[in-house]
């Protein structure tokens, strides 16, 4: 299963424009924002991240609310969701971070 880059949606194998957001699937696009994820500005990812990622508020902006959800409650029950959102703040950093609406982690 393939997402979009900028929106999350889900994608069809050979599919080159998102039917949801209309952007260009292709490594070459040079409309396709860098300063982008999730349909969302980077910086303020980022920032949301650092200060807020421990409860998830930048899974919710980048529509991965199953991802947010799970981090809220590892974060009241064991305490880990800043563990993990240090994780998702250096692969943003290093734009490594691949935005996935289904996965709960």
């Amino acid at each position: 299963t393939m997402f979009c880059r900028n929106c999350g949606a889900e994608l069809q194998e050979n599919q080159t424009v998102c039917s949801q957001c209309g952007a260009n699937q292709t490594e070459n696009n040079a409309s396709s924002p860098k300063d982008q994820i999730g349909g969302q500005d980077k910086i303020l990812i980022i920032l949301l991240c650092f200060f807020l990622g421990g409860l998830g508020v930048h899974n919710f902006l980048m529509g991965e609310t199953k991802k947010g959800v799970t981090r809220i409650i590892l974060s009241f029950i064991c305490g880990i969701g800043g563990i993990i959102a240090l994780i998702d703040f250096i692969k943003l950093l290093v734009d490594s971070y691949v935005v996935d609406p289904e996965k709960y982690i």
